[in-house]
């Protein structure tokens, strides 16, 4: 029987971050470290798709120097692999909750072997931001998953404590591995290959050492329990996990709790608007909040008086609620949707929302400038001939909507899109004038057109609320279908005037409230409308449009 003690097996380490974040320098400190102590060590990586829609997955691999004695002819040196194998990973460091979800998903996080080291913030994937309704991952669900799906997790907001150093999350990440203790070095050595790169060192080290003694406090836990049993966690990337009755109440007590909080009218709006923010008095307290948000934003977007418009409207429909001292569902959804219809994209809002100074301010916050160090800010537009004409005075877009030569024009001015330098003379010139027109809106065709639609849509929900409340709130509610420009807006456009169709067939129906919603739903499912007219044909409904 040989009396060779068995070879030791690798430290494996997977690290999983977006482009920008130093996935590759934590990778190399990481090396350093283990250098320094006399190991073998490795490390590759395999670049994501994009910056978001695949992070690189960066792979470090540590092998002690062999002590025991070799067989003739046996190597002096490790054979150490490229890519983690699922199982077969010890640590995973995460830049970001939703990768830390996708290395539970791929099988490189295990309960029983993996401490999973992750930053709690969240950067929206591709799959999030693209959906036609709310894409977004449950964050709560990532958090049990993270708990659940790991021998040991430690997790914290590393992102805002680098911000806190004035560094990147690399280096509060670094801190973070050497606080859990994982790896055997002491924190010297991790500090000294910090000092080692040479770039950045103060700022690195502070963002290290709150990295090290966030990983020594307990981790986050969920906002809200899970209701199901045990067993193992599935975490469905790019869509949101149904949602539990229990949960659902829970959560709409705790937004009227949060509304409640909020509807005092000098914390949100100026000394410009408070006489219309105490109007605001007269509705449920529920909706105050989501209504002093719409009377600051119908005022930016225009003038105050398209703010008493705004109020007017929603004191129309908030005159029927039913449920004033609860949820107000009827009168908040009101709130909500007429504020974001009102206050529409054109060509005049893009133009002032380019030259915001808090814009301009923010965006040197994040390249990290020093002070009076130049920057330019260049915008990539690409305007079509309906957002032009729509912006003109009616009696002038009209015809040249309609004008081939105009169009041919305007096609080959923008074919390959624009470029404006926001920070330059030209280009913020010509930003600025799209802002100045603002007083001009009011005369342009699609004003017109919008406060048209606008009432004929809250026409329908007074002439609903009276008779079928539920039926009323799906009504407001159907407008999220539609968002965007261009064919994204004109499709959302198309499907709305579908569900009002449908609206209107299904009132006097037990099941009208429900069937609408299925229609909505079915509405945000893809691009092309095939859903909603499938669940149009099954709905019991003719309506005479299609999707």
């Amino acid at each position: 029987m040989s009396n060779r003690q068995p070879t030791p097996r690798p430290i494996t380490i997977a690290i999983l971050a977006m482009g920008g974040e130093g996935g590759g320098v934590l990778a190399d400190w990481i090396v350093a470290v283990a250098e320094t102590a006399g190991y073998t060590a490795q490390s590759t990586s395999v670049a994501g798709v994009a910056q978001r829609t695949g992070a690189t997955v960066y792979y470090v691999e540590l092998f002690p120097t062999p002590t025991t004695d070799l067989p003739e002819g046996g190597r002096a040196e490790p054979i150490l692999a490229l890519f983690p194998t699922p199982g077969e990973v010890d640590i995973v460091i995460a830049s970001e909750l939703m990768e830390a979800g996708r290395a539970i998903q791929r099988g490189f996080c295990t309960p029983d072997r993996t401490a999973l080291i992750a930053s709690t913030h969240r950067v929206y994937a591709i799959t999030e931001r693209i959906a036609m309704g709310d894409g977004r991952v449950d964050g709560d669900l990532l958090l049990d998953a993270a708990h659940r799906g790991a021998r040991r997790f430690v997790g914290a907001d590393f992102l805002e404590l680098a911000g806190q150093a004035g560094s990147v999350i690399s280096a509060s990440l670094f801190g973070a591995l050497a606080g859990t203790g994982e790896l055997p070095f002491d924190r010297e050595r991790f500090e000294d290959a910090v000092r080692a790169s040479g770039k950045g060192v103060e700022s690195s080290l502070a963002a290290f050492a709150l990295g090290y003694d966030a990983a020594r406090q307990p981790p986050p836990r969920p906002a809200r329990p899970r209701t199901a049993g045990g067993g193992p966690v599935a975490v469905t990337i790019g869509s949101r996990p149904p949602e539990d009755p229990a949960v659902v109440a829970a959560t709409a007590e705790e937004r009227r709790r949060r509304a409640l909080a909020d509807t005092d009218p000098g914390r949100l709006v100026g000394p410009a608007l408070r006489d219309r923010a105490a109007r605001v008095a007269d509705f449920p307290e529920a909706a105050r909040s989501m209504a002093l948000h719409g009377c600051e934003r119908t005022a930016v977007y225009q003038n105050p008086s398209y703010t008493d418009r705004y109020l007017d409207r929603v004191a129309r429909v908030g005159a029927l609620e039913r449920d004033p001292r609860g949820e107000a569902r009827l009168t908040a959804e009101t709130a909500r949707h007429t504020a974001l219809w009102m206050c529409y994209q054109d060509t005049i809002q893009v133009g002032l929302q380019k030259i915001r100074r808090r814009r301009i301010e923010d965006i040197r916050e994040r390249a990290r400038t020093e002070p009076g160090q130049p920057m330019q800010v260049r915008e990539y537009l690409h305007p079509q001939l309906e957002e032009i004409t729509d912006t003109l005075p009616a009696r002038l877009g009209g015809p040249l909507s309609r004008s081939a030569l105009f169009g041919r024009l305007v096609a080959r001015l923008t074919r390959n899109g624009m470029v404006v330098n926001t920070t330059g003379v030209v280009g913020y010139t010509m930003l600025w004038t799209m802002a100045a027109m603002r007083p001009l809106r009011p005369r342009s065709g699609r004003y017109g057109r919008e406060q048209v639609a606008i009432d004929a849509w809250l026409d329908l929900v007074v002439e609903t609320a009276a008779s079928d409340y539920a039926l009323a709130c799906e009504i407001v509610e159907c407008r999220r279908v539609v968002k965007g420009y261009g064919d994204t807006y004109r499709h959302g456009s198309e499907s709305f005037a579908v569900l009002l169709d449908a609206a209107r067939e299904l009132r006097g129906r037990d099941d009208a409230a429900t069937v609408l919603a299925g229609l909505t739903s079915a509405a945000l499912a893809d691009e092309d409308g095939t859903a909603l007219r499938a669940a149009v044909a099954a709905s019991g409904t003719e309506s005479a449009r299609t999707a």
